[in-house]
C-alpha cells in the first residue's frame, strides 16, 4: 500500500537526498529509477553523495531546517543510523530509500515495491512519530546488542560486506563462533539485575532482515524490548540462530524478553556494542529512549 495523495499544491516537497553509493552499488540503476520517480512527483531533489564514514551524519547535521522538508536516506540502516544521530531532535522528517545490505527499518515500516512506490511514500507520506534508543549517548532506530551478537558485527570488514554482502555476516558469525570466549554480562532494568551470555535490545521487531527476534516490539512503542539470552556457549548460540531462522526464538526456555526503558549494561568493560549493524559505543553502558520522537514518513 503507497501513501494516499495530498492535493497537488501541497505535493512538492524540498528533499535532501544522502546518498550512501557504497552501500547502493549493486542498485543504483534502481536508485536512479527512483530519483526519476521523485522528479516526476514533483519533488525538489538535492542528492549529497557519501565518500567516508561519518559523512552522512555530518551532512544531517548541517542541514538547513528552513530549507527543507524531508530528508531521504538512500543506503543501508548504518546510514540511516549515522542521519539520525546527525538530526538529533531536528524537525525534519526521515524518508527511506532501502539500498543496504539487510534493510531492517525499510522492513519493519513495510517499504517496498516499485520505484513508483518509494517516490509516492516520500512525496506524499505522513510524518509518523517513532520512538528512539540511545546507548551511551548514539542513537540506535531498529536494535542494539552486546555480548555474540556485537562481535559478530566488529568482525566484519567494510571491503567483505561490501563484497558479499550478507554473506559477510555468516563467514563473521563462524568466525565468532571459533574465537568468542562467551562471558557474562551484567543486565539491571527495572529493578532487576540478571547475568546473561548476550542480549538485543530491540525496538522493532525485525532483526538482521525479516527474522523476528522481538515479537511484541514496535517503533511506536516507547519501550524497549530486552531479548536476553541466558545460556552461554557455542552449541547454545547455534540453536538461537536456529530456532531465530525458524521463527520459534521465543519457545526456547532460556530466551526471555523483558520490555524497559533504562537498561545497564556491565562486567566486560570496553566490549562493543552494535546499533543498526555498526559498533556504537563499548560497555559499560546505559541504553534509554530519546527524549523526542522522531518524525518517519512511512507507507501507507
Amino acid at each position: 500500500m503507497t501513501a494516499s495523495k495530498e492535493p497537488a499544491e501541497r505535493a512538492h516537497r524540498r528533499v535532501l537526498v544522502i546518498y550512501n553509493p557504497t552501500a547502493g552499488w549493486r542498485r543504483r540503476r534502481w536508485f536512479e529509477r527512483i530519483l526519476s520517480a521523485l522528479i516526476n512527483e514533483g519533488v525538489d531533489v538535492d542528492v549529497r553523495p557519501t565518500t567516508k564514514r561519518g559523512d552522512a551524519e555530518m551532512f544531517a547535521r548541517t542541514a538547513d531546517v528552513s530549507k527543507l522538508d524531508a530528508i531521504a536516506v538512500a543506503g543501508g540502516d548504518g546510514t540511516i543510523n549515522e542521519v539520525v544521530n546527525g538530526l538529533g531532535d531536528k524537525p525534519l522528517p526521515l524518508a527511506v530509500i532501502p539500498l543496504g545490505t539487510a534493510n531492517v527499518l525499510a522492513h519493519e515500516i513495510g517499504l517496498g515495491g516499485t520505484p513508483k512506490e518509494i517516490a509516492e511514500t516520500i512525496a506524499y507520506g505522513r510524518p509518523q512519530p517513532i520512538s528512539v534508543g540511545v546507548v551511551n549517548g548514539r542513537r540506535f532506530v531498529m536494535m542494539a546488542g552486546f555480548g555474540f551478537d556485537a562481535h559478530v558485527v566488529a568482525q566484519v570488514k567494510p571491503r567483505v560486506k561490501k563484497l558479499l554482502g550478507k554473506t559477510a555476516y555468516v563467514i563473521s558469525t563462524l568466525a565468532t563462533l571459533i574465537s568468542f570466549k562467551f562471558p557474562r554480562y551484567r543486565v539491571t532494568m527495572n529493578g532487576e539485575t540478571v547475568e546473561v551470555a548476550s542480549a538485543v535490545i530491540a525496538n522493532g521487531h525485525f532483526y538482521g532482515g525479516t527474522f523476528v527476534c522481538a515479537p511484541d516490539a514496535r517503533l511506536q512503542d516507547p519501550s524497549l524490548h530486552v531479548v536476553l539470552f541466558t545460556k552461554p556457549g557455542i552449541l547454545r548460540t547455534i540453536r538461537y540462530a536456529v530456532w531465530l531462522a525458524l521463527g520459534r526464538l521465543t519457545k526456547l526456555p532460556d530466551v526471555r524478553i523483558v520490555p524497559a526503558t533504562d537498561i545497564a549494561v556491565e562486567r566486560v568493560d570496553h566490549d562493543p556494542v552494535q546499533g543498526d549493524g555498526d559498533i556504537l559505543a563499548n560497555l559499560p553502558a546505559r541504553i534509554t529512549l530519546a527524549p523526542a520522537a522522531l518524525a518517519l514518513l512511512m507507507p501507507g
